[in-house]
């Protein structure tokens, strides 16, 4: 079981979704910085406000803290759009990798044919090199049918 384990672990689609949790972890971390001390102070600018998490609507004995779901959704906007930009990165580059494995096959061809007219062309060439003179036939000094001597 423990070599299964350590099979599973040593997969390179697990260590790189290890990796991506990992880094996203962190990055989570730097957008809600940037949301806490920068945006919302912007945004409380014109609000009146500088901490939006301290927004709140009650209505009877319940509390709705509306500014720490603004925060969230702040927060979410800006991973998402990285997480765009990042696929359109990447999307982009494996596009133009496809391109140029694509065009290899072509040249890879043409090098092919190139190659096989060069060898059919040498094959003629050692065809007429080597072939045979050809037979003349003798004429006949007697009519056909006659022995000699006869």
């Amino acid at each position: 079981m423990f070599k299964e384990f350590k099979q599973f672990i040593a997969r390179g689609n697990v260590i790189d979704l290890a990796v991506g949790v990992i880094i996203g972890a962190a990055f989570t971390s730097i957008v809600k910085s940037l949301v806490s001390n920068i945006i919302n102070p912007l945004i409380g600018i014109f609000i009146g406000k500088i901490d939006l998490s301290n927004l709140v609507l009650k209505v009877g004995d319940a509390t709705f803290k509306y500014g720490s779901f603004i925060n969230s959704v702040i927060n979410f906007l800006i991973i998402s759009f990285v997480v765009f930009l990042i696929v359109k990165a990447v999307n982009k580059i494996t596009k133009k990798e496809k391109k140029e494995e694509a065009k290899k096959p072509e040249e890879k061809k043409t090098e092919v044919v190139k190659e096989e007219k060069i060898v059919q062309k040498e094959e003629e060439e050692v065809k007429v090199e080597n072939k045979p003179a050809p037979v003349q036939e003798r004429p006949q000094t007697r009519p056909q049918g006659q022995r000699p001597y006869d």
